[in-house]
């Protein structure tokens, strides 16, 4: 059996193929990634759907903001390759078994209403509770995943480190916290481990980078667009 290489598929693989669609995910799938990470935003109708920007037109031949589409509306777009806007749910079921998924809420104060209860509520469906945590740079939306849910896991996404996360974490019992891999240092990476947070380093595409970081902070995961980089830096560091 193929060892599972321990790592955060970023938004699938996004160096090769369309970022956030079936193809990407089923990439970083078919390399044995342990980890895919995503993006949720809601469509105008409210279906929880994967894709990065708050608008269509960076990563689809569409434009304007995703809000302002129906479901049935966005998939009308092409999201590179012939590939579709792909639904929360779809990615969750090819996950399913395969991968633990990180779901990144992309809420932003107040602009998706309920994101939270119809991300868990996809969550549930799909029987995924014991394989994804949910983060977001938008604290709140985490405190308000947590009083949804007791069990759901949680995340939350910094930019550089500051010991204001810890509290917080505490509070709502997230296990996982997020930071660019340029602000890690000793005392960060081992506070984390002492307060028993699972830290993630985004986004680490430099294969010279990805080998420093494994010999210096084996126990941070990493999150990358370069797959096959981290696939072989992984495998030779053993």
């Amino acid at each position: 059996m193929t060892e599972a290489i321990t790592g955060l598929a970023h938004r699938g693989y996004p160096k090769r193929y369309p970022e956030n669609t079936m193809m990407s995910f089923q990439a970083a799938l078919d390399l044995c990634y342990s980890h895919l990470e995503l993006d949720v935003h809601l469509s105008k109708d409210g279906i929880p759907v994967v894709i990065h920007d708050p608008t269509v037109d960076r990563t689809t031949n569409g434009k304007g903001a995703v809000i302002d589409y129906t479901f049935e509306q966005l998939r009308q777009l092409d999201a590179g390759q012939g590939e579709l806007i792909p639904t929360l749910e779809e990615v969750l079921l090819l996950a399913k078994g395969r991968a633990i998924v990180d779901i990144e809420l992309k809420q932003s104060g107040d602009l998706y209403e309920n994101i939270e209860e119809k991300v868990l509520e996809v969550i549930q469906q799909c029987g995924m509770m014991e394989q994804v945590f949910v983060t977001s740079f938008d604290h709140y939306s985490i405190i308000r995943m947590r009083e949804l849910s007791e069990d759901v896991e949680l995340g939350l996404v910094i930019y550089g480190a500051t010991p204001s996360v810890f509290p917080l974490a505490r509070d709502i019992r997230a296990r996982y916290v997020s930071v660019k891999y340029i602000y890690l240092t000793d005392d960060f990476v081992n506070l984390c481990e002492k307060q028993g947070i699972q830290l993630i380093a985004w986004t680490i595409d430099n294969e010279e980078h990805m080998r420093e970081h494994i010999q210096r902070y084996p126990g941070v995961c990493v999150c990358t667009n370069e797959l096959e980089k981290w696939k072989r830096s992984f495998e030779n560091n053993k």
